[in-house]
């Protein structure tokens, strides 16, 4: 079997090893670890209005088609694994529905517009009126399509608005588990310095649940 040598199977990985590695080294030589643990506690003084302007932050973001990554970094370093999980999921969903009613109800002819020269939309369109619900979780377990334009771009179709944000919701969560329980575990390193093995086995879990369901998304895919 030839190996596949396309650098966007490995430079992913490469990127995140050489930036655990740079964190590790920071917080040994330039107190991370505590500067950390110190937003840490100022972020837990703020209370629930600190989680309210993140989330804010972060659907807005998605509307406007800012990467995201950064944020979910900071959710996972900032609020661990559970609440870190819990916020990024309501964010994304949250913006994944704002996406849909803008485009269904009130700039329904102009993003239209924008999206009718696109090909990828338009097998979008025609495969969720084939399929409706499997189609938006498809396309969010593997991200063939910009998450921006999907958003918007279901809310050009006729799948119903609940049926659309459930299943954004349930196919989003696995990656979002994935990278804020990946965060959590460096940031423990960091701060306290020991490896919470509990959440590591979580972590790999995700990791082979994921390359699952995206072998098996890639086979609905090319049927």
């Amino acid at each position: 079997m030839q190996k596949n040598t396309d650098p966007k199977y490995w430079i992913k990985p490469v990127i995140l090893i050489l930036v655990v590695l740079i964190l590790i080294f920071l917080s040994r030589y330039f107190g991370l670890g505590q500067k950390i643990a110190e937003l840490k506690d100022w972020i837990r003084a703020i209370g629930i209005w600190g989680v309210i302007v993140f989330v804010v932050i972060y659907a807005v973001s998605t509307l406007v088609g800012v990467p995201t990554s950064l944020l979910t970094v900071i959710a996972g370093s900032l609020y661990g694994s559970v609440i870190g999980v819990i916020i990024v999921s309501i964010a994304l969903t949250l913006g994944a529905a704002l996406g849909f009613i803008i485009s269904r109800y009130f700039a329904q002819e102009a993003i239209h517009n924008w999206l009718k020269d696109k090909e990828k939309f338009h097998k979008l369109e025609n495969l969720t009126q084939k399929h409706g619900a499997t189609i938006v979780a498809i396309t969010r377990l593997v991200p063939v399509i910009p998450y921006t334009l999907l958003n918007y771009g279901f809310g050009l179709t006729k799948i119903p608005f609940g049926t659309y944000v459930f299943w954004s919701w349930l196919s989003l969560l696995p990656g979002t588990v994935l990278y804020v329980v990946g965060v959590d575990v460096v940031t423990k390193m960091i701060t306290e310095g020991r490896v919470d093995w509990g959440l590591v086995a979580l972590f790999v879990f995700m990791i082979a649940l994921i390359a699952t369901l995206a072998r098996y998304v890639h086979r609905l895919l090319r049927h």
